[in-house]
């Protein structure tokens, strides 16, 4: 295994449960940013218990470190049953890749599909 990928413990294993954190690697030269997109965010109002089911947009500068996505798939399934609104989820998400990832730049914009015909959308942006 070479040192970029010693960190690596999801990639390339065989898990079927959710993660705590995403894992990273080296960034390479030159990677001035990055963006993922899923529109399979699940969780759960913690009102009223109903599901909400969102697309986000997660948006990065790296600095040393990249997001794998795999870690990061399973980061967001942890979020599945989590009874959370979907600002502090916006809010958690970019904490996280700020945080692990050490970038310098976080947008994350969170959609969540219409209940009761409305839409919401909540941005949060965190910077080091």
């Amino acid at each position: 295994m070479s040192a970029n990928q010693e960190n690596l413990t999801i990639l390339g294993s065989t898990i079927r449960a959710a993660v705590n954190h995403v894992e990273c690697f080296p960034a390479p030269p030159n990677c001035t940013s990055v963006t993922f997109t899923t529109e399979e965010l699940s969780s759960v109002c913690p009102v009223t218990k109903q599901p909400d089911i969102s697309t986000v947009e997660i948006y990065y500068e790296p600095d040393q470190l990249c997001v794998e996505s795999k870690s990061l798939k399973l980061y967001l399934w942890s979020f599945r049953d989590a009874e959370i609104f979907a600002e502090t989820l916006a809010a958690d998400i970019a904490s996280e890749i700020l945080t692990t990832a050490k970038a310098h730049r976080v947008r994350v914009t969170l959609t969540q599909r219409p209940r009761g015909g409305i839409e919401l959308q909540t941005v949060s942006e965190q910077t080091s």
